[in-house]
């Protein structure tokens, strides 16, 4: 309900507004690109470069909610465009929208089948033996696992405000306690989970901060005209969910939050067992300093956990969101994030 007045509040306010007042959204994910490989709804897209510098290709991977051009939002504010003109080989597959067909699919569809084809396709294109993994929030949690069961293909490993340790999750470990909420209940009720619901949980942590303070923040600075563009991009990012898979949800609540079971090494996909101290790669883990959706203590934990001889822990400015759009992170952590890959991808 909170969410549907707050979606009917916007509707209202662009309504009452001139449209001087509040233009369109300018485009987003505008960096060049191309489709190199798809399954069902996911795309794997390769961007285009003409001065390629760094051999070892890098692919970026999104979580299952919400689309990934948070990555490519405009130009001037992308981490795509950055990593491209720095020379990188940059791949970025896009889950794609998942239709009531998609019910049933898995993490382990999505780890072994979905990201493992994708990666070969890089190998082949690239004639790379090994990837570069990026990936932010559960596409980090997904990237860590291929990098558990696949070692030989991923030689570096970016984690961007990823969830690795359960156990102690701030206000999700309440809410989603087994005693307090039940999944299967859930996922039987609606197979696919609407993008919403999912929202509803995170908007929650901080209501004032996610429902009332972006409107306000909007009509103070109305004459402001690259903050009105910013806010645009930004409010159309958050407000374009993507419905989550049934049973890969019943799988992230279950395995991942009331059970802990990646960090226990009990986490095991079509059969094979996810062990962290399997991952060779050398491994890069950001956390964001205001970050109130991936607490501290859940990324910092795979420090000491994994078999890499070469991992870094790196601070960066901003929320969840603000880790990767914005002045912050395009003057600190872009030059950091592409320094530590470019002497680690020859």
């Amino acid at each position: 309900m909170i969410a549907e007045d707050q979606g009917a509040l916007g509707r209202q306010m662009r309504e009452a507004m001139p449209l001087a007042w509040l233009p369109d959204a300018p485009p987003v994910g505008q960096t060049p690109k191309e489709v190199v490989w798809s399954k069902n709804k996911a795309r794997l897209y390769r961007y285009h470069s003409d001065h390629r510098r760094h051999p070892v290709p890098l692919v970026l991977v999104y979580a299952l909610i919400n689309k990934p051009y948070i990555l490519d939002l405009t130009p001037g504010n992308s981490l795509v465009e950055y990593l491209v003109a720095q020379g990188f080989d940059v791949f970025l597959l896009d889950w794609g929208v998942p239709g009531e067909e998609d019910a049933s699919l898995r993490f382990d569809d999505y780890v072994l089948d979905y990201l493992n084809r994708a990666i070969a396709q890089v190998t082949r294109l690239t004639g790379q033996p090994q990837v570069s993994l990026l990936g932010y929030c559960m596409g980090g949690t997904i990237a860590l696992m291929y990098a558990a069961l696949e070692p030989d293909r991923v030689r570096n490993l970016t984690l961007l405000a990823t969830p690795v340790d359960f156990s102690e999750a701030g206000l999700f470990t309440h809410w989603l306690d087994p005693e307090v909420f039940n999944v299967d209940r859930v996922v039987d009720a609606f197979g696919l989970v609407p993008a919403p619901f999912i929202e509803l949980g995170s908007k929650l942590l901080k209501p004032l901060q996610n429902y009332w303070a972006p409107t306000v923040n909007l009509l103070d600075r109305l004459d402001d005209e690259g903050f009105v563009q910013g806010w645009l991009v930004m409010n159309q990012w958050v407000n374009d969910g993507v419905p989550f898979a049934g049973e890969a949800y019943r799988q992230w609540i279950k395995w991942f939050y009331q059970q802990n079971r990646l960090i226990r090494g009990e986490v095991r996909l079509k059969g094979r067992p996810v062990d962290l101290s399997h991952v060779r790669a050398a491994i890069l883990n950001v956390r964001a300093r205001q970050d109130h959706i991936v607490q501290a203590c859940q990324a910092e934990a795979l420090k000491g956990r994994t078999g890499s001889q070469d991992y870094c822990d790196l601070v960066a400015p901003g929320g969840h969101v603000g880790l990767v759009s914005g002045r912050a992170a395009k003057h600190e952590l872009f030059p950091r994030l592409a320094a530590w890959l470019s002497s680690r991808s020859h």
